[in-house]
């Protein structure tokens, strides 16, 4: 629990749950691609690999929780999600499975949490 603990603490102090969702969604899939790399180490691969499930985890125990406000058909959506991406996270590391829809999913529920544009403020 110490990962969704260091997940929650974190959000109290930056912002909204989407934002530190996106944020968090673009720093590890930021490692999954660089993990492609063919020139990369085979440790540095599984780090990234694992930290993807670690974070995929965090979101599981967080739609678990009570606390959590989302409809229930998103939450069994996403729920259903994180134990594919544990399963496909097994897949890599038994050299079944390339990064690639890791990769995929992370962007598509990125750009779900994309921030809003700001309007442009009008010149005055």
């Amino acid at each position: 629990m110490q990962g969704y603990a260091a997940y929650t603490k974190t959000q109290a102090t930056t912002g909204s749950y989407r934002d530190t969702e996106y944020r968090l969604l673009g720093a590890v899939t930021g490692a999954l691609v660089r993990a492609k790399d063919e020139n990369i180490a085979l440790q540095e691969k599984i780090k990234a690999v694992l930290w993807n499930d670690k974070v995929w985890n965090a979101f599981m125990c967080d739609l678990g929780s009570p606390e959590n406000t989302l409809p229930k058909p998103l939450k069994g959506a996403l729920l259903s999600l994180a134990i594919w991406v544990t399963k496909e996270t097994q897949r890599i590391l038994d050299n079944e499975a390339d990064l690639d829809a890791l990769i995929n999913v992370n962007r598509q529920i990125m750009e779900g949490l994309r921030p809003k544009q700001q309007p442009a403020m009008a010149a005055s």
